[in-house]
C-alpha cells in the first residue's frame, strides 16, 4: 500500500513543480512593453440602411524584442465616454520585433449612436474637441491575445457644423 501512495506523492508533486515552472516563465512575459497603436487613417465604406460604415486603419507598433502574432482583432470606439462604433476582422499575421504594420478594420455605427453623438456635439460647450477611447484586441497568441488603448481628442471643423 506505500508504493501508490508514493507514486502519488511524486506525481503530485511533479505536477506542482511543472505548474511553478509555467507560472515563471508567463511571469517573464508580463515585462514586455504594451503594443503602440495610432489610427493611420479613416475610409468610408457603404452602409446598410441607417448605419454608416468606416475603414479604420490601425498602426501597430511593437517595442518588443519577440514578433507579435494575431489571428483576428476586435475593436471599439467610444466619442465623449460613449459607446459610439464597433468592428472585427478575421486579418492574420505578425507584428514583427521591434516592427510595426497596418491592420484594417471596418467599424459600423449604428444610426441611434450616430444620432446621439451629433446632439452631444452641438449641444456641447467643446469647440471642436470631441475625446475619443479605442479598445481594441489582437486574437492568438499565448494568453488568447493582446489588448490595447489609444486615447486622444479628434478636432472637428467648427465652421459650417452648426450653420456657422
Amino acid at each position: 500500500m506505500r508504493a501508490p501512495d508514493a507514486r502519488r506523492s511524486i506525481r503530485l508533486f511533479c505536477i506542482f513543480l511543472y505548474i511553478c515552472v509555467w507560472l515563471s516563465g508567463c511571469a517573464g512575459l508580463g515585462g514586455q512593453e504594451p503594443l503602440r497603436v495610432s489610427v493611420a487613417g479613416i475610409e468610408p465604406l457603404k452602409g446598410e440602411g441607417l448605419e454608416m460604415r468606416f475603414n479604420v486603419k490601425l498602426r501597430i507598433q511593437n517595442p518588443n524584442d519577440a514578433p507579435v502574432e494575431y489571428s483576428g482583432v476586435s475593436l471599439q470606439l467610444d466619442l465623449n465616454g460613449q459607446s459610439f462604433a464597433s468592428g472585427v476582422s478575421d486579418e492574420h499575421g505578425v507584428v514583427p520585433r521591434f516592427g510595426e504594420t497596418v491592420i484594417n478594420v471596418p467599424l459600423t455605427v449604428p444610426a441611434f449612436s450616430a444620432v446621439r453623438q451629433a446632439f452631444a456635439i452641438v449641444g456641447s460647450t467643446q469647440t471642436g474637441n470631441v475625446p475619443y477611447v479605442i479598445h481594441g484586441r489582437l486574437a492568438g497568441g499565448i494568453g488568447g491575445g493582446t489588448r490595447f488603448v489609444d486615447e486622444g481628442k479628434l478636432s472637428l471643423p467648427t465652421n459650417g457644423l452648426m450653420g456657422q
